[in-house]
């Protein structure tokens, strides 16, 4: 474009010819041929960059634009994006962590009745909007119920009692 340009001065000054003329031989159109590019000066963006930089050396670009428009600055965000990155200043990204891979072992089944029981509490709520818990017990080796404790509380010491009660029965695993 710009050697089209030239081209159509060169003919306009060698032949005396109109700008009309000379920019329709040439290929251009006559906006083109007035069109003086504007050459911007970014010493200000940069020292205003480089001081945010400088105190807030983790600040991505978002951040940095947001402080530079509340110091009162009305450059354009492509602008600014434009020198932050000539200056280098746009930080890495961070990946996503990898976690290792997970190799589950296989659960040890117990070899005999009552060797290992499990225990787990459950939340369930009645019709008329009343919660319960109840507190299960299993023996691991037949996946038998030892026992079912329900109440709408269930405080530690409950809790101490009823495993007692079920060693009593079954004794202790």
């Amino acid at each position: 474009m710009a050697e089209r340009k030239v081209w159509a001065r060169e003919l306009q000054v060698q032949y005396n010819a109109s700008v009309v003329t000379c920019c329709n031989a040439v290929g251009i159109s006559r906006t083109a041929y007035y069109y003086e590019p504007k050459l911007t000066d970014d010493t200000a963006i940069i020292d205003a960059l480089n001081a945010l930089i400088e105190k807030h050396h983790r600040w991505g670009f978002p951040k940095c634009f947001k402080r530079l428009r509340k110091l009162g600055h009305r450059w354009n965000h492509k602008r600014v994006y434009r020198v932050y990155t000539e200056l280098k200043l746009n930080l890495r990204r961070k990946g996503k962590r990898r976690l290792p891979n997970r190799n589950p072992e296989p659960l040890v089944a117990p070899s005999a009745l009552g060797k290992c029981w499990s225990m787990d509490f459950m939340s369930d709520s009645l019709h008329n909007k009343v919660r319960f818990r109840t507190f299960n017990v299993i023996d691991d080796f037949n996946r038998e119920i030892l026992g079912i404790d329900i109440a709408t509380s269930m405080p530690s010491l409950r809790v101490i009692r009823y495993l007692d009660q079920l060693a009593e029965w079954h004794g202790y695993p």
